[in-house]
């Protein structure tokens, strides 16, 4: 699939579920994937701070089988060398990963977000050449204890003004304030321990979704 359709799909998706295995109620990331997919979930980004290279490519191949079955974006957090040798939709980098001009380089038909937390970063993602952008952490959140400050969701339309490529937003959301996000002009909401520690993934997945789109 071309670049540019890759691009379409992403700027129709909604919820954009993060994997966490420490953070899934004991459930391994390959139940969660399933589950989100059958909540109708339109991209996955794996994400594992805690396995090696050898292990976190294992589990990418399996990831790349189901969501290619599915019809699913496969976003590859970090490692662009195993976004590219199992063929993901794209990649994720964070502030201290590789740069996004690099990562253009290496793999320019890949789909390449970027991290950001403010409107400098925001901006300098986007002329940089990312395809979108991630803004947050809007909440207090378990993926990110280190960090001090949040930027609360008044910062949405803030940060994203100016910003013409799509983003997404993330950090502490879950059902309780996902409306206070939505209200912001966030139409692609990514989420961890929300959707990953959910009793029932799949059914939680639907309702989030409905919470964006405006339909409960």
């Amino acid at each position: 699939m071309n670049k540019a359709s890759l691009l379409d799909r992403l700027d129709k998706i909604d919820i954009y579920p993060v994997t966490c295995e420490n953070l899934s109620a004991g459930r391994s990331n390959v139940e969660v994937l399933t589950e989100v997919i059958r909540g109708g979930a339109k991209i996955i980004q794996l994400r594992e701070k805690q396995y090696c290279l050898r292990e976190f490519y294992k589990l990418a191949v399996i990831f790349r089988k189901i969501t290619t079955e599915a019809g699913v974006l496969l976003i590859i957090n970090d490692h662009v060398d195993i976004a590219l040798a199992v063929q993901a939709d794209g990649i994720h980098l964070g502030q201290d990963d590789l740069p996004v001009p690099m990562a253009l380089k290496l793999a320019p038909g890949l789909i390449i977000g970027a991290s950001t937390h403010n409107r400098e970063e925001a901006l300098q993602a986007q002329k940089d050449g990312a395809d979108y952008i991630n803004i947050g952490p809007i909440y207090p959140t378990k993926t990110k204890e280190k960090v001090a400050r949040f930027l609360g969701p008044g910062a949405i339309p803030a940060i994203s003004a100016g910003i013409h490529v799509p983003f997404t937003v993330m950090g502490g959301i879950n059902a309780s304030n996902i409306d206070e996000v939505a209200a912001q002009g966030a139409r692609r909401i990514a989420m961890v321990s929300a959707i990953t520690k959910a009793p029932d993934i799949a059914e939680t997945v639907r309702m989030l979704r409905k919470r964006i789109s405006g339909q409960s």
